[in-house]
């Protein structure tokens, strides 16, 4: 009987990266000649990036600058979840994006239904925040992985665990 090989479809960011993208951010916020005399300012907490600025116009080409340092790194926008708009002190406004990690139970439940309706010979579970493909043909689970990567889906994925 032939082994079974499998693989994990997750969505976790890479946050060294996107520590990076934020230093990189913060040095180049210090050097932009259309922020001087600015209080805009970027903060990393965990997975929590803060950002307060002025004005909303402002807040926008902050959260524009960290967007370009994000994807010259090669983290997807996709792991980014914004909060809404509040006022801070001073007449400031700040805005609090997200790093999300895991995929959520929709596209989870999506992703399996994605992979049942193309008839290739594997068993997907949901474990938690992550879907575990099992097949016996490698190559079905290679089929598996380029039909995933052609979905249009509200998630960045990665594939680990390849056995």
């Amino acid at each position: 009987m032939a082994k079974e090989s499998s693989f994990d479809v997750v969505s976790k960011p890479d946050m060294q990266e996107v520590a990076n993208a934020v230093n990189q951010s913060e040095k180049e916020l210090e050097t932009r000649f259309d922020f001087k005399g600015s209080k805009s300012a970027i903060v990393q907490r965990e997975a929590e990036i803060v950002v307060t600025s002025d004005d909303e116009y402002k807040l926008s080409l902050v959260l524009d600058i960290i967007r370009s340092k994000l994807i010259k790194r090669g983290v997807s926008l996709k792991f980014l979840e914004y909060g809404k708009l509040e006022p801070a002190a001073g007449g400031m406004v700040r805005q609090v994006v997200t790093v999300k990690t895991g995929i959520d139970s929709d596209v989870t439940k999506q992703i399996v239904k994605v992979i049942k309706d193309s008839k290739i010979k594997v068993t997907p579970s949901i474990q938690g925040d992550q879907v575990r493909v099992t097949g016996k043909d490698k190559d079905d689970l290679q089929a598996v992985i380029s039909l995933l990567r052609k979905q249009d889906l509200s998630v960045e994925l990665q594939f680990t665990n390849y056995r």
